[in-house]
């Protein structure tokens, strides 16, 4: 089964405007337990790869508002090494010179076996997630998510389940505000709560940030007023 570990699904965006094609690719890497989104436009998938975590994207070529060959090239520009297969229904192989060159890791031209390309997947997958991987890291800040440990200067943090997640999520969107609400529905799994859970979410990150940022360290942890938190290195 294809998870980092046992809480966490790999992460697949796939960017196809062709909407029967986008339900097939999805209900088959979900069948194989994968956690998948899927962006119809260009510019969304552009929006999607460059705003969020992904473990590995899925980009058609030919798509309308951005092509794909510029979303891959804007996206390795930016360092972004999310491994990227691409999809191109041209013959031509021009085309798939250009997206290898251009980064992309792997490329299927349609129409494909299913098969074959959940096969191409999974060889992405684990050429992609080498062991350090599994470690998120902020500054002196490391995550270790098998171990689901924390350290910062080696020291290692004293956090609760809550608090680790919390951290866990708020470094896979490092450099992104993520919104009270986010936070509700990807970390406390409560999209749907009667009464908003605001004051539990900030009470928490207050715990989690004093034990993160000890006083003389760098500030990883900020509140964006009226927005949420973002965790970003580099600033006083």
């Amino acid at each position: 089964m294809p998870h980092l570990d046992n809480m966490h699904p790999v992460r697949i965006l796939v960017v196809e405007d062709e909407r029967k094609l986008a339900q097939v690719l999805a209900s088959a890497l979900r069948a194989e337990h994968y956690d998948v989104v899927v962006a119809p436009t260009g510019e969304e998938g552009f929006f999607r790869a460059s705003a969020e975590a992904f473990d590995l994207v899925v980009l058609d070529l030919m798509l309308p508002g951005r092509s794909g060959l510029e979303i891959l090239q804007t996206l390795r520009q930016r360092h972004l090494q999310t491994p990227v297969l691409i999809l191109t229904a041209r013959d031509g192989i021009d085309d798939r010179v250009r997206g290898l060159d251009l980064g992309a890791d792997d490329y299927m031209v349609k129409p494909f076996a299913l098969a074959e390309l959940l096969a191409r997947i999974r060889a992405l997958h684990r050429r992609g997630r080498p062991s350090d991987m599994l470690r998120l890291k902020a500054a002196d800040l490391e995550v270790d998510l098998v171990a689901r440990r924390a350290t910062r200067t080696g020291h290692p943090l004293e956090l609760t389940a809550r608090e680790f997640d919390l951290l866990e999520y708020f470094l896979r969107h490092q450099g992104h505000v993520v919104s009270r609400e986010m936070l509700a529905h990807e970390v406390w799994k409560e999209p749907r709560r009667a009464t908003p859970i605001d004051n539990v979410i900030d009470v928490q990150v207050a715990r989690l940030r004093r034990k993160v940022d000890l006083e003389g360290r760098e500030r990883l942890i900020h509140t964006v007023r009226g927005v949420g938190f973002v965790l970003r290195a580099g600033e006083p």
